[in-house]
């Protein structure tokens, strides 16, 4: 059976740095992915990492600042978020692709996810 649940979020000021923890168990070479909902928004891609790191998807709102990564042998997915804004707050939620190890144009949709951990909240005050 698949679980994932996150940790690390919390309350940090504007330009202040989280990273986001991911630990993964019954999962093999799987693709994975970062999502985030706000209140009273739709649920929106982060970024994605394939299943041995090799290649990164981001949001345009994320480039630059936020950086996926996993440790395989820890099964643990990470998103070190730096550089935080007041529009970052949000329950960060992270996704398994059980059907792909690679990356794709999909891996930014929530459709593409067959698992999905209970999220962690992230408050960014200005």
């Amino acid at each position: 059976q698949v679980q994932l649940v996150e940790s690390g979020g919390g309350l940090v000021q504007t330009g202040g740095s989280l990273r986001l923890s991911c630990a993964a168990s019954g999962l093999s070479s799987y693709a994975m992915g970062w999502f985030r909902q706000a209140p009273g928004k739709e649920r929106e891609f982060v970024a994605a990492i394939s299943w041995n790191g090799g290649y990164t998807y981001y949001a345009d709102s994320v480039k630059g600042r936020f950086t996926i990564s996993r440790d395989n042998a820890k099964k643990t997915m990470y998103l070190q978020m730096n550089s935080l804004k007041p529009e970052d707050t949000a329950v960060y939620l992270c996704a398994a692709d059980r059907d792909r190890g690679g990356l794709s144009p999909s891996s930014r949709e929530i459709y593409e996810y067959d698992y999905w951990g209970q999220g962690t909240q992230v408050t960014v005050s200005s």
